[in-house]
């Protein structure tokens, strides 16, 4: 009777054995999501980066010209409608100011900074191990 048991003890991997190789993978799944992770912040950081900066640039080159525009339509406008025109102008700018706002937000809104690749993957795992 023991020499059954003993042989077949040696043949199967036992209870801690099974879940020593279980807690394995299980870090090395969640090891593997973890650099996918990494990789796309990384791949995130480096175009959120690029962004700014062309928005910088492009802003300074914005306000120059509408500075430049500005000036120009209230030199011309002024022997006619005299302080109006800066009425006109402030209007016309705070419009635009709310809608570039309303832009931005409605952007956030919709999750434009996701990572859709590491959740889709981490949302593959939850659905095979439950």
């Amino acid at each position: 009777m023991e020499s059954r048991r003993s042989s077949a003890g040696q043949n199967s991997p036992g209870l801690i054995a099974s879940l020593g190789a279980l807690a394995k993978h299980g870090i090395g799944l969640f090891l593997s999501r973890l650099e996918l992770a990494a990789i796309e912040l990384g791949e995130l950081r480096d175009n959120l980066a690029k962004l700014l900066l062309l928005g910088a640039l492009g802003i300074v080159a914005l306000l120059f010209a509408i500075g430049s525009w500005t000036a120009l339509i209230v030199v011309l406008a002024w022997e006619t409608m005299g302080w109006k025109i800066l009425l006109l102008v402030a209007l016309l700018y705070s419009m635009a100011t709310l809608a570039i706002l309303l832009y931005a937000r409605a952007r956030l809104i919709r999750n434009a900074l996701s990572l859709p690749a590491t959740m889709s993957e981490l949302r593959n795992d939850r659905d095979a191990l439950l």
